[in-house]
C-alpha cells in the first residue's frame, strides 16, 4: 500500500482486508503474531497497519517497541500483562518508529530526549467508521527509541454498573456523586483504572442542567456534553492556574486530573467547600493513604475533612476466561485463608458461604491461551463523615486511619478481591499478584 498524503497526516485506516484479517484472527494473539519478519519489511506502512490492527483486535491497551542490541521486540499489553510478539530486525525497526513519529507529529531528527505525541487510527465498519486515538510516547534507550503507543479506544468507555462494585459498594458511590458539593478522590498506581472509574462517574451525573469541566494530562477520551481542557505548562496552564480558572467559569462539577501540589489541592478543596462537586486523583497505595499524602503536600487536617466526601482506591483484576474456566472444590488450607482474610466483613456485605468453590484459569483459543479475558475492579472507599473527621484531628498514622475505617465497616481492596474469587470471577492467584 503506498504511503500517501491522506496517511502522512497525522493518521492512518486500516485496510478492510486486514480488518478481516484480524476478526480471524481474534481468538488468537494478534494478526502479526503468524507474520515473518521478511513480509513485514516489505512495505512499512503496511507493517505499521498489520500491528495496530493486530493491537486493536486483540483488545490490547498498549504497543511496545524496544530496541535490542541485534533486533527489536513488539510486545502487547493485555489484561495488563505484557505479552511478546514478534521480532524484527534492526532496519525495519527503525523505519517503524520514523514512520510513527512522523504520524505522531514530532521531530524525526531527535533521537537524545523523550517526545511524545498522538495520532489516529481509523477503522473502516461497514456500518460507520471507528477514530481510535493513540498515544505515542518516544524514550531514548541503549540500542534506540523505545516506544510506547498507548490505545485510547473509545469502546473501553463503560458506565458504573460496569466497573466490577460490590452492590452496597455501587449504592455508596451512586450517592455520594450525585451531592451537590464536596470532593471525590480516587487513588491507585499508574494503570489501576482510575481514570475509567472517574470517566464512569461524568458519564452517570452528566445530564442536560449540570455543567462539567475537565483539566487533564492528557484528555485521554472526548466525552459528549462535557467541556474537556488539557494542561499546557509550557503555556503557564497547569493543574492549578486552569482549576482556578475553571472554577471562574460556574461550572457544577470539575474533574482535576491529579493533585499533584499543595496549591492544586487547596483550590479543589475551597471548590469543593463553595458549592462545586470535584472529582480528582492521588498516587498512593491505599485510600487511607490519601489522608497522609494530602498533609504531606501541606494541606492541613482541618481543611481536608470538610471538604472530601470520600475515598477510594482500586486496583484492575483479569476475569477468568468464561469459555475454558474450571471450578473446583478449595481445600481446607485455602479455605481457612479465605475465612480469615474475610472475618472483618460484615454479613450485609458478604456472608461466607458453606461449600468453597473457587475458579482455576486453563487458557484457550478464546483467551488467547493466557486463561483469563477482560478485567474488573477491586475497590476500597471510607467516607469522612464527622467521626472520621474528629479522627483526624489527632494527626493519625496511616496505620491508625485504615484501622478506623475497618472499624467503621470499610472492605479493604484484597478482601474485596477475596470476595470476587468466591464470587467465581477471578482466581486466587491473581489476587496474590495484585494485592
Amino acid at each position: 500500500m503506498p504511503e500517501n498524503s491522506k496517511n502522512i497526516m497525522g493518521q492512518i485506516t486500516i485496510p478492510y482486508e486486514i480488518i478481516k484479517e484480524g476478526e480471524y484472527e481474534l481468538n488468537n494473539l494478534p494478526a502479526i503474531k503468524d507474520k515473518t519478519t521478511s513480509s513485514l519489511s516489505k512495505d512499512i506502512s503496511k507493517t505499521l497497519e498489520i500491528i495496530m490492527a493486530g493491537g486493536l483486535f486483540s483488545k490490547a491497551s498498549d504497543i511496545h517497541i524496544e530496541p535490542e542490541e541485534e533486533s527489536s521486540k513488539i510486545r502487547i499489553r493485555l489484561d495488563g500483562i505484557l505479552h511478546d510478539v514478534i521480532t524484527l530486525n534492526r532496519d525495519t525497526s527503525r523505519r517503524l518508529v520514523s514512520r510513527i513519529k512522523l504520524l505522531s507529529k514530532v521531530k524525526l531528527n531527535v533521537e537524545d530526549r523523550p517526545q511524545d505525541g498522538r495520532f489516529t487510527v481509523i477503522l473502516p465498519f461497514r456500518e460507520k467508521k471507528l477514530e481510535i486515538e493513540i498515544r505515542m510516547s518516544a524514550l531514548p534507550s541503549e540500542y534506540g527509541e523505545t516506544v510506547v503507543m498507548r490505545i485510547l479506544d473509545p469502546r473501553k468507555l463503560i458506565v458504573l454498573e460496569d466497573l466490577g462494585l460490590r452492590k452496597d459498594l455501587f449504592a455508596v458511590f451512586k450517592k455520594e456523586i450525585e451531592k451537590p458539593n464536596g470532593m471525590v478522590i480516587v487513588t491507585g498506581p499508574t494503570g489501576s483504572g482510575k481514570t475509567t472509574t472517574l470517566y464512569a462517574f461524568l458519564k452517570t451525573i452528566n445530564k442536560p442542567g449540570v455543567k462539567v469541566i475537565t483539566i487533564e494530562d492528557p484528555v485521554e477520551y472526548h466525552l459528549e456534553g462535557i467541556s474537556q481542557t488539557e494542561v499546557n505548562p509550557e503555556r503557564g496552564y497547569d493543574f492549578a492556574n486552569g482549576l482556578r480558572a475553571i472554577v471562574r467559569q460556574d461550572p457544577d462539577v470539575i474533574l482535576v486530573g491529579e493533585v499533584r501540589d499543595l496549591e492544586t489541592a487547596q483550590i479543589g478543596m475551597q471548590a469543593a467547600l463553595t458549592g462545586h462537586l470535584v472529582f480528582s486523583t492521588l498516587h498512593t497505595n491505599d485510600a487511607p493513604g490519601a489522608i497522609a499524602r494530602l498533609i504531606a503536600l501541606g494541606e492541613k487536617s482541618a481543611t481536608i475533612a470538610p471538604s472530601i466526601n470520600m475515598i477510594i482506591a482500586q486496583r484492575l483484576i483479569r476475569k477468568v476466561c468464561p469459555h475454558c474456566v474450571k471450578i473446583e472444590k478449595a481445600d481446607s488450607s485455602l479455605i481457612e485463608e479465605l475465612r480469615k482474610g474475610l472475618e472483618t466483613v460484615k454479613e450485609d456485605v458478604f456472608s461466607f458461604p458453606t461449600s468453597v468453590e473457587v475458579p482455576k484459569s486453563v487458557g484457550c483459543k478464546h483467551c488467547s491461551f493466557t486463561g483469563y479475558s477482560g478485567r474488573l475492579g477491586i475497590f476500597e472507599a471510607f467516607l469522612l463523615d464527622e467521626e472520621m473527621e474528629e479522627h483526624l484531628y489527632t494527626s493519625p498514622s496511616i496505620t491508625e486511619t485504615r484501622k478506623k475505617a475497618i472499624e467503621k465497616g470499610m472492605t479493604t481492596m484484597r478482601q474485596d478481591g477475596l470476595i470476587k474469587v468466591l464470587e467465581k470471577k477471578t482466581t486466587m492467584e491473581e489476587i496474590e499478584r495484585v494485592t
